[in-house]
């Protein structure tokens, strides 16, 4: 064979890094983010999730076994963001009430606004089996604990009751889906979560106190 001809063939492509496992996770987790975000979480499916991240179906059903499997793995990683994000958050803030419902209302907004609009699919997922539903409550109450440990000092000799830390949850997903959505903004979401936080301590506190007595600041849009 001459050197022309052989200098119009197509040289061998070079081979594909074989990625660890480690890193093929973090290849897999981040793909099936992208599909929730631009297809929605109903496109999430184990075939998919290989065809767009260019593996076989083995090699994603071995990381995750299930659907439910990738949507669980998609929550853990948003929690273990968002309560990185908090610990930090708390750790470096002022021991006030203000300080600390600041820290509260704003890495929750932005923690979900971060993970964008997918969130909200792959938390609405969530509650598609008891399984799912379980891992889901197992770390809310853990949020709720978090929060109950952060604002007690500032209820006196009161207590927060369980229902007021529910409630706010409920508002805390509420504002930040809204605002994930456009229906509100960020600011906005974060001073309504920073007021019901703020009044549900004021509602502890024996005999019980009007809440503008217990703020230092305006909340999270002063800052």
């Amino acid at each position: 064979m001459s050197s022309s001809e052989t200098a119009g063939q197509p040289t061998d492509p070079q081979p594909r890094r074989r990625l660890s496992r480690q890193d093929r996770h973090r290849q897999l987790l981040d793909v099936a983010w992208q599909i929730a975000r631009d297809e929605g979480t109903e496109a999430l499916t184990l075939g998919r999730l290989s065809e767009l991240a260019g593996v076989t179906k083995p090699v994603v059903y071995d990381h995750f076994e299930t659907r439910p499997g990738l949507l669980a793995a998609l929550y853990r990683e948003f929690d273990a963001r968002q309560t990185a994000v908090m610990d930090a958050a708390l750790a470096a803030s002022q021991p006030s009430l203000a300080d600390r419902a600041t820290v509260i209302a704003t890495s929750y907004v932005d923690c979900v606004l971060l993970q964008g609009r997918e969130i909200p699919g792959v938390i609405a997922a969530l509650a598609g089996s008891p399984e799912l539903e379980r891992i889901k409550r197992e770390y809310e109450a853990a949020f709720i604990e978090k929060c109950r440990i952060a604002l007690s000092p500032f209820t006196g000799a009161g207590t927060i009751a369980a229902a007021g830390l529910w409630a706010m949850l409920g508002a805390a997903e509420g504002l930040s889906y809204a605002a994930a959505s456009g229906d509100i903004t960020a600011v906005e979401a974060k001073n309504e979560l920073f007021e019901t936080i703020v009044a549900m301590v004021a509602r502890s506190m024996v005999g019980g106190t009007h809440p503008d007595h217990l703020r230092n600041t305006a909340g999270p849009a002063s800052r």
